[in-house]
């Protein structure tokens, strides 16, 4: 089995079985396309942006 088969069965489970879930991998493997894809019902925001990373800090329930 694909380590990318693999790693999206784990995902199906364990998404609605936890609150947070922590995917770490090398630059550019991925990753973020892969959670895109998993997680298409959500809406992606990157905190490299400044001002989105200063709101969330500021107001992380308004965020």
């Amino acid at each position: 089995m694909s380590a990318k088969r693999r790693i999206k069965i784990e995902m199906d489970l364990y998404k609605n079985k936890y609150p947070i879930l922590a995917l770490t991998g090398p630059r550019q493997s991925g990753k973020t396309t892969f959670l895109k894809t998993q997680f298409s019902e959500y809406q992606y925001v990157s905190l490299e942006n400044l001002d989105l990373r200063k709101f969330a800090t500021e107001d992380p329930n308004a965020f």
